[in-house]
């Protein structure tokens, strides 16, 4: 059980690395006919649609079953997998009985509507994934527990809005339509170190000056928006990603990884001490 417990943080560890569905996996083994995975509910009550395997009984398996609506959760559960169904929307009792809820993936379906009170109760939630579903704002009361919180690809309007859970370590909101960040936007967060807000609408008046000047951001990906210029962002910054924006004129370098093809950068504008600036640098693009 432990040799098969590593394998399994290995695969979940290298695609999220590599930006993949981590759960993709499952899915083909499913397609495959693996019995492992399927319905062995010998393990405690679960949803006939579902499988719980009994050799991780905390665990149900509901991906890729065409489902239209949430199901019903028993208490012991801790991880959830409704990724790639048709489920449209999460009332607010839908996690009502399994309030030790750890993982909720829920990407890859027909969302449009979350109860205010959905997650609310949660307490030990640590990974929201919401994305790839048709949101137009950002479910309320979410646990101050996330940590790892997914809404890419929806149709998020105009502002990313405050009071998002403190502890959020990643967040992701690429693909959506946000034209502005809020004030002090990252005063808020203690362990932010990653933001993903590529493919939107953002430009330079819609970020307030030293917005992203935070010591504890580790990247940030502002690709494929109508910056005109770099946003201030710390010297600890490592990775920062502007590809196809709209920048233009001089500007410094401070970065480990930096990404800025795609804009309206000429050789005049790269500074004559660019060779110095850059001697931490291990990848530029321009």
């Amino acid at each position: 059980m432990r040799l098969i417990a590593f394998l399994l943080l290995g695969l979940l560890k290298f695609s999220l690395a590599q930006d993949r569905d981590p759960f993709q996996w499952l899915s083909s083994l499913h397609s495959r006919g693996y019995a492992s995975l399927q319905a062995d509910n010998t393990g405690g009550e679960c949803p006939e649609e579902c499988d719980c395997p009994p050799t991780f009984p905390i665990a149900m398996y509901c991906d890729n079953r065409n489902m239209k609506q949430m199901p019903y959760i028993p208490s012991r559960m801790k991880y959830v997998y409704l990724q790639h169904n048709q489920i449209t929307s999460v009332p607010d009792n839908a996690f009502g009985n399994a309030s030790n809820l750890v993982w909720v993936m829920l990407h890859e379906n027909h969302i449009n509507s979350v109860g205010k009170q959905a997650f609310a109760k949660l307490v030990n939630l640590d990974r929201l994934y919401l994305n790839n579903n048709n949101l137009t704002e950002v479910p309320s009361d979410l646990p101050r527990s996330l940590r790892d919180l997914r809404l890419n690809h929806n149709t998020i309007l105009k502002k990313v809005p405050n009071g998002l859970p403190e502890m959020l370590h990643q967040l992701y909101l690429e693909s959506n339509s946000i034209e502005a960040v809020p004030e002090n936007f990252l005063s808020q967060f203690t362990n932010l170190q990653y933001i993903r807000i590529s493919h939107n609408d953002l430009t330079n008046k819609g970020i307030p000056q030293n917005t992203f000047n935070n010591s504890g951001l580790v990247e940030l990906d502002l690709s494929f928006n109508k910056l005109v210029s770099i946003p201030v962002v710390s010297t600890n910054l490592q990775h920062l990603y502007l590809q196809a924006n709209q920048i233009k004129g001089t500007f410094t370098f401070i970065y480990f990884f930096l990404r800025l093809e795609g804009n309206e950068i000429s050789a005049g504008d790269m500074p004559s001490e660019a060779a110095l600036c850059l001697r931490l640098a291990t990848d530029i693009a321009v």
